[in-house]
C-alpha cells in the first residue's frame, strides 16, 4: 500500500544574510520540525529547495525550505506537489504575517494569499488556495519604516523569547495537523505569551 504523503513547506530566504529575520519565520519552524523528528534538511537534485523525508507508519512527511527566495516560492511548491503527487489538502505552508501581533500563531484550512509575496507566488504558480497554512505574527513595522527593511530585520532581544516559543508552538501545530487533522490543529494552536 502506498504511503500517505504530507508536505510541510516553511517560507523564507536562503543564505546567512537572511537567517533569523522576520521573513524567515517559516524556516525557523522547519528547523524545529526537522530536529524534533531527527531529520536533516538537504539539497535534492530535482527540487529547488532543502528537503527532508521522514517515513512513519503508513505515511511519509516531507519538509521543504524553498531556495528560490521568497517572491518565487511557488516554483518550488509546484515542483514539490508534482514530485510527490500529493493532494493539496496535504500541503501545509508556514510563513510570517505582519498583520498578526508578534508571537501569535493562526492555523487556517485555506484562504487567499493576502499581501504576502511568498503566498502570492504559490497561488499564482499552483492555482491553488485550498491548502492549510500556519501564519506566525511578527507585528507590523513602526510608523514610517519601509516594509522590506522591516521584514528583513531581526528580532530585538526583548522579542526573541516570545518568538522562539511561537516557532515551537507552530511546529507543534503542524504535528497536530498530521496526527489529528486540520480542525484539531486549528482548535489547539495555543497562543502562549503573544496573546
Amino acid at each position: 500500500m502506498e504511503k500517505e504523503v504530507f508536505l510541510i513547506v516553511g517560507l523564507g530566504n536562503p543564505g546567512e544574510k537572511y537567517a533569523h529575520t522576520r521573513h524567515n519565520a517559516g524556516f525557523e519552524v522547519l528547523e524545529r520540525l526537522a530536529a524534533r523528528r531527527g531529520a536533516v534538511l538537504r539539497k535534492k537534485l530535482l527540487l529547488p529547495g532543502m528537503t527532508a523525508e521522514i517515513a512513519e507508519a503508513g505515511r511519509k512527511i516531507v519538509l521543504c525550505e524553498p531556495a528560490t527566495y521568497m517572491n518565487n516560492s511557488g516554483e518550488c511548491v509546484k515542483k514539490l506537489l508534482a514530485r510527490y503527487r500529493a493532494d493539496p489538502s496535504h500541503l501545509m505552508v508556514i510563513y510570517d504575517d505582519i498583520d498578526l501581533p508578534p508571537a501569535r500563531i493562526r492555523v487556517r484550512k485555506n484562504g487567499g494569499p493576502g499581501t504576502h509575496n511568498g503566498m502570492r507566488s504559490i497561488v499564482e504558480e499552483t492555482g491553488l488556495t485550498d491548502f492549510p497554512r500556519i501564519r506566525i505574527g511578527t507585528g507590523d513595522r513602526p510608523a514610517g519604516q519601509d516594509l522590506a527593511d522591516w521584514v528583513l530585520s531581526r528580532y530585538s532581544k526583548e522579542e526573541q523569547p516570545a518568538m522562539e516559543e511561537a516557532f515551537d508552538r507552530a511546529a507543534e501545530a503542524a504535528e497536530n495537523w498530521i496526527e489529528h487533522g486540520i480542525d484539531y490543529a486549528m482548535n489547539h494552536a495555543g497562543q502562549g505569551k503573544g496573546k
